[in-house]
Order: C-alpha cells, then sequence, then structure tokens
C-alpha cells in the first residue's frame, strides 16, 4: 500500500489500528438508511472495513486533495469520492434519501460539522463518529453534569446520543495529545420541539456562554427580563433538561410578544 503524508494543518490524525475502524463500522446500525457518507477518510482505514461492513451506497468527502488521489489509486472500486468540504457540502442537493454519517473528525472542526448536522436533522438519521474523547463526552452528558453544554443540549434535543468506547492515541498518525471517543447518534421522534427553534437555539448559547451565572443574569439579561420571575431563573444552564430549555424559550417568546 502507499502512503501519504498526514496533513497537520487540517486537524487530523490518521486512523492505523483496522480492528478499531472495524469496530467503528460495526457500530453503525444500518437502519432507517440506505446511504453513508463518511467525512475525512484520509487513508481509507475506517472506508475498508465499511466497504467490508457491505455499505453499498458509501460515499466520502475529502478535502486534500493528496488524500483524494491517493483514494482513488488505492480503492479503484470506490467511486462516490468527494473532493471539498462537508462544511459547504450541497446535503439536500445530493442526497434525496436519509443517509447516516460517520468518520473520524477533525479535532477543530468537530463542533461546526455538528451544527452543520443539526441544519440537516431531518435527513441525517444516524451518525457514528469518533472524535476528541472530551467532546464526546460533552455530547453524551446529562444535565447536571459538568460537561453538559450547548452541544449537549441542541443534539440531545433532536437525537439519542450514546458513547461507545474511547480510543488511545497510539493508534493514529501522528500521535495526538488526547484520547478520543467514539459516539453513536440515532434521530429520536422529535419533529417539532413546540417552540421557536431558531429563539430555542438563542437561549441555549446564551445560557452556556455565561455558564456560571444563573439563568437571571444570562438569559435575563440578553432578553432584557431582568427583573421578571421566572421558576427557574435561580438555575445555572447545566441545570436544565431539553423539557425545559423548551420551557423556557416559549416564556421569553410570550415575555417578547408581549412587549411589542
Amino acid at each position: 500500500m502507499n502512503e501519504i503524508r498526514p496533513k497537520k494543518r487540517l486537524g487530523q490524525h490518521f486512523l492505523k489500528d483496522r480492528n478499531i475502524a472495524r469496530k467503528i463500522a460495526g457500530s453503525l446500525t444500518g437502519k432507517g438508511y440506505d446511504t453513508l457518507l463518511e467525512i475525512g477518510p484520509g487513508t481509507g482505514m475506517l472506508t475498508r472495513s465499511l466497504i467490508e461492513r457491505g455499505f453499498t451506497d458509501l460515499w466520502v468527502v475529502e478535502i486534500d486533495r493528496e488524500s483524494v488521489d491517493f483514494l482513488r489509486s488505492d480503492l479503484p472500486d470506490l467511486r462516490n469520492i468527494i473532493e471539498g468540504d462537508f462544511l459547504t457540502l450541497d446535503i439536500g442537493g445530493l442526497f434525496r434519501n436519509n443517509l447516516a454519517v460517520t468518520g473520524n473528525f477533525p479535532y477543530n472542526i468537530s463542533s461546526q460539522i455538528f451544527f452543520r448536522i443539526l441544519g440537516h436533522r431531518d435527513k441525517i438519521t444516524e451518525v457514528c463518529c469518533m472524535l476528541q474523547k472530551e467532546v464526546a463526552e460533552r455530547i453524551c452528558a446529562s444535565p447536571g453534569s459538568r460537561t453538559y453544554g450547548i452541544l449537549s443540549v441542541l443534539l440531545q434535543a433532536f437525537y439519542r446520543t450514546e458513547y461507545l468506547f474511547s480510543v488511545p492515541p497510539h493508534v493514529f498518525s501522528p500521535v495526538p495529545k488526547v484520547t478520543s471517543g467514539v459516539i453513536r447518534l440515532t434521530r429520536n421522534e422529535t419533529g417539532s420541539l413546540g417552540c421557536d427553534e431558531s429563539l430555542f437555539f438563542r437561549v441555549v448559547k446564551t445560557s452556556f456562554g455565561r455558564r456560571r451565572k444563573m439563568l437571571r443574569n444570562s438569559v435575563g439579561a440578553e432578553f432584557n427580563i431582568k427583573g421578571e420571575d421566572y421558576e427557574e431563573f435561580h438555575l445555572r444552564p447545566e441545570q436544565l433538561s431539553v423539557d425545559q430549555f423548551v420551557r423556557l424559550t416559549n416564556w421569553i417568546d410570550e415575555k417578547r410578544v408581549k412587549s411589542e
């Protein structure tokens, strides 16, 4: 097999352990979708395991030209190679049916990838990926946890989240300074949250932007309702569940309407 030189500028650490790749591929349920999109395949270690697993409608998106050339040479039967950036990919135009997303997500853009997934949550029914363990744990954290944050709330509003297993640094090239984690997200039954969803996103982001403050001092100040008495204004954002954030959003929306 030929080798390519990893591109550190892309924040990517290439997986080199076939057993880990097979374990990730085996963690995909294959339910509710026929199409699978891998983000950042690099040297194709996970890609080969996905092919072995039997995914026939397999697509990969890779931003690095050298990696794309390598994949085309080393995996000639892999037809659906997109040279481009997942963050700007025309998902709605390329894929008509439901799909799953997988990959070893680059550490420096993993949050951006998840926000992009959220934007296409009605089409992306499953995500099984590897990323920095700290971020993986944050996504799967429960209310009250120290790691519970923006991504926890927004993703858990629309997906069931599971932390599957940890991956040590030595199975990557170059070797990262942190441990990785593999998680699985499966779309839940929520179609609509029952609130203004753009306002919901804003409320969540505002709350955790000042996570050490009580909601009275963060959200209240942001929406100019600081003097109002809401039943949970004495709490901090990490104490609120998704449903509690929905109720808070509806209350803020009602206050905004009355003030207009």
